[in-house]
């Protein structure tokens, strides 16, 4: 299990290394790819890679100062992968949701157009 820090640098570092050969990739570009809310410094990002190799979720190849040699390993990507059916269920319950208020807000809306007919019919035709 990955913290969700770790998760976020993951998912960057898949999309930079998508068809899983090694890249070099400087920590400067991982900084500026997280959202502002939870940047770090590179010193955590450093500590991150780090925490991913040695869960075998990423190899890196070779590491200087700011620079990494690293590829996502399968491992990896299946953890991203396992994350995106939950979101997809999230999805999908939502539309019911909507799908549901539709249904019921076409019911109410063609009920009170038909009581305004029958006012109006009514308004008309009371002689």
């Amino acid at each position: 299990m990955i913290d969700f820090k770790s998760k976020l640098i993951l998912s960057i570092l898949a999309k930079e290394c998508s068809n899983g050969n090694y890249k070099i990739v400087e920590i400067p570009d991982i900084i500026m790819s997280i959202p502002r809310r939870y940047r770090m410094d590179s010193d955590a990002v450093k500590r991150i890679l780090n925490h991913l190799e040695r869960q075998e979720l990423i190899s890196v190849k070779y590491d200087e100062d700011d620079v990494f040699c690293l590829a996502v390993l399968p491992y990896g990507f299946e953890i991203l992968e396992n994350e995106k059916p939950a979101n997809l269920k999230i999805i999908k319950e939502k539309q019911s949701k909507i799908n549901f208020l539709t249904v019921f807000m076409c019911f109410l809306s063609s009920i009170i157009g038909s009581l305004v007919c029958v006012l109006i019919l009514w308004l008309i035709f009371r002689k």
